[in-house]
């Protein structure tokens, strides 16, 4: 019985996988290797606008703050 479930598994795996191929999920193995290394046009305008969840916040500041003061 438990190689019966097993050899059941293992076949709805190799279905997914030979799914996943099929409709293309592993057609373009080269650009996300080195998306990393383009910068993102939306980073680039939320710096520049002044976001707010890149600035220090009150409870932010006492943290960087010494307590041997």
């Amino acid at each position: 019985m438990l190689t019966g479930i097993s050899l059941l598994l293992a076949l709805v795996f190799l279905g997914a996988f030979v799914w996943a191929a099929k409709s293309g999920q592993f057609e373009d193995d080269y650009t996300p290797s080195v998306r990393m290394l383009f910068d993102d046009p939306t980073s680039t305008k939320t710096e520049k606008s002044g976001d707010v969840s890149t600035k220090a916040s009150p409870s932010n500041q006492s943290i960087n703050q010494n307590p041997k003061q």
